[in-house]
């Protein structure tokens, strides 16, 4: 008879057993509760970002507009609802997702999270009556602290999903064209606020500012001197900056500093437009290009105030006012002026030489391009590190790498015809305009005004001098400077100096036989001519049909005022001969329309909308055409 009895096991293998049940169940219940913390902590994340938007709106609607005592008490418990919640989901993420947030987490979003979490104490111990805290109780229990802390964490927040937004491959052409034109539209919103404008503002005209704004142009069909309060004036100068710097640009800065999780695709498309050499260098040039900008619109802020201190019979406040929002929209070469008659009041004209100088420095400081001042910071780098390696004792065969050229070919041809183009257009309209604009000035103001409005045309858009008074052949010169423009990846409009330097240099190796296109002792690429004569082609393809079309929907107003009109609505200029105010509503969407294609490119634009040719490898017969 078989035995069917078996050995029981002992009290030690049971103990194993139990503990490794035990343990499963553990990991168990841990992965259940981790993934419940996901998706919660996901709630919370996108919650958080519709709460950030819906913040931003109840605050514009509260500066926006006047209330009623009930109106306002709404519109603060909805901006406190949203408080608590940036609260809640701040403290869930620091308790319950410890481990994700210190890894994920950047400076900003920990300076950002703080901030939030101090607005607390106002909620839970409300105005004590005998406060420990002093003048640190008067700042925190302010509701501008409040506010302010609140708006940084919104634009964070917006920022950091924007961003995942190029994580998914969206169409970085496209992605740049649809973020602009969501700020236009909301800035068109926020210009017909009540609290922006001493005035009602049609939505047309509100459409046609906020697309000047963001797209640097500067026409503008109203008066923006006496249309617009210091409100107003605020929203034009944070759409210039928007604008000027690029949406990609101020969102990216956020959202790298938000979260150190981006993908490996928006790093180097981000890289490509902020003309980062390499992935490392990214965050650096990044914060080069930000730095730079606002160091130089607050010395430019510095020294117009200085200029105008005490001579425009304004208060401090104002002049302050007045120096920042000229700073801005210099170096951002938008155009726009805060003061009747811009840069042609007499007061201004006739009395204060310097104020012209500053302009043209900033102006020229924003139209030479990103790209050339990271490549100056490159080469005074390099220079220090051969000075530093230099003066190490032993210091021969130590250097290591050098770089043999500290200035590329890019910079070397921006340098080269943005300086020409500019003294040449300097002199001309010196000689030319002597004894009519500029009839009546002394030999000073005359140079200067000379200087003031070579830079102007390449797209800043000011007006020191009526260009309707100008000599026909110094308007030809200046629709030429306008045609032109600025640098590439820089704040000016026009074809760019890259191009015309391309297209020159390709016209003089047709004409002298050379077999291949070169500058500097570099060849230039191939792609690069195409690329050039593609916009030049279609910059002029696209100014006939806008001229074109002005010319059908207004034919009352003069053919010269119009095609002037035109050529500075699409390349972003802002100069006028004063027609724009004279513009039917259908003109003026369709001006709409050139600017934002303008600040965009339409190159770039096509770029995103066509489809691309995806037979790369196919050879086919070559055969010539004749070209005479």
């Amino acid at each position: 008879m078989a035995n069917n009895t078996h050995k029981r096991p002992g009290m030690k293998e049971l103990i194993k057993r139990k503990l490794y049940f035990w343990r499963m169940a553990l990991e168990r219940s841990a992965m259940r509760t981790t993934s419940v913390l996901n998706i919660i902590g996901t709630i919370l994340m996108v919650t958080s970002s519709i709460g950030a938007v819906v913040c931003l709106a109840a605050m514009v609607v509260h500066a926006g507009y006047d209330h009623t005592p009930e109106a306002y008490a709404a519109i603060k418990a909805l901006i406190r609802s949203m408080q608590i919640l940036f609260i809640v989901n701040i403290l869930f993420n620091l308790l319950l997702r410890t481990r994700a947030t210190l890894r994920d987490s950047r400076v900003i979003k920990w300076i950002v999270d703080i901030a939030v979490l101090t607005t607390l104490i106002p909620l839970l111990f409300p105005h004590p009556a005998h406060s420990w805290m002093g003048w640190l109780h008067t700042f925190l229990y302010s509701s501008y602290y409040t506010y302010s802390v609140l708006i940084a964490y919104c634009i964070v927040t917006i920022s950091f999903m924007l961003f995942k937004l190029v994580g998914r491959r969206t169409n970085p052409s496209l992605l740049l064209s649809g973020s602009f034109l969501v700020f236009i539209l909301i800035g068109s919103f926020l210009l017909q606020l009540p609290k922006c404008t001493h005035s009602a503002l049609s939505y047309t005209d509100a459409l046609f500012v906020s697309t000047s704004a963001v797209s640097i142009t500067g026409l503008t069909p109203v008066d923006v001197a006496t249309t617009f309060t210091p409100l107003g004036y605020t929203v034009i100068a944070i759409l210039i900056q928007i604008g000027a710097l690029g949406v990609m640009t101020f969102t990216s800065f956020f959202a790298l500093f938000f979260s150190g999780s981006t993908s490996i695709y928006s790093q180097m498309m981000l890289k490509d437009m902020v003309y980062s050499k390499t992935m490392n260098a990214l965050v650096p040039t990044l914060l080069y290009i930000l730095g730079f900008t606002v160091v130089v619109e607050l010395l430019g802020a510095v020294l117009i105030f200085l200029s105008i201190h005490s001579t425009l019979d304004m208060t401090l406040g104002q002049e302050i006012g007045f120096s920042v929002f000229h700073s801005i929209s210099a170096f951002c070469n938008a155009g726009f002026s805060t003061i009747p008659d811009g840069f042609a009041n007499p007061l201004l004209l006739d009395n204060n030489i310097p104020i012209y100088w500053v302009l043209t420095l900033l102006i020229v400081s924003g139209a030479i391009g990103y790209p050339i001042l990271v490549n100056f910071r490159d080469a005074i780098a390099e220079k220090l590190r051969r000075a530093l390696t230099r003066l190490r004792p032993g210091h021969r065969g130590q250097e290591g790498a050098r770089t043999i050229h500290l200035f590329n070919l890019n910079t070397k041809i921006v340098l080269v015809t943005f300086s020409i183009l500019f003294v040449a257009a300097a002199v001309l309209f010196f000689i030319i305009e002597y004894d009519n604009s500029l009839a009546g000035m002394t030999m000073g103001e005359k140079i200067t005004q000379s200087v003031f409005n070579s830079a102007v045309p390449r797209s800043a858009g000011f007006s020191s001098v009526n260009p309707a008074e100008f000599m026909p052949s110094t308007l030809i010169m200046v629709m030429l400077l306008m045609w032109v423009g600025g640098a590439s990846q820089s704040t000016a409009g026009g074809i760019k100096v890259n191009t015309l330097a391309a297209i020159w240099l390709n016209l003089r190796a047709i004409v002298t036989g050379a077999p291949k296109v070169t500058a500097f002792s570099r060849q230039i690429s191939i792609g690069s001519i195409r690329r050039a004569n593609a916009v030049v082609a279609i910059s002029i393809l696209s100014y006939f049909a806008l001229s074109f079309t002005l010319l059908l929907l207004e034919p009352t107003l003069p053919v010269r005022d119009l095609l002037f009109e035109s050529l500075s609505a699409l390349f972003t200029v802002g100069s006028s001969l004063g027609v724009t105010a004279d513009l039917g509503t259908t003109a003026k969407i369709v001006v709409c329309v050139a600017m934002f294609v303008g600040r965009v490119g339409l190159v770039s634009l096509l770029t995103g909308l066509v489809r691309h040719n995806q037979l790369h490898g196919a050879a086919f017969p070559s055969d010539i055409i004749i070209i005479n």
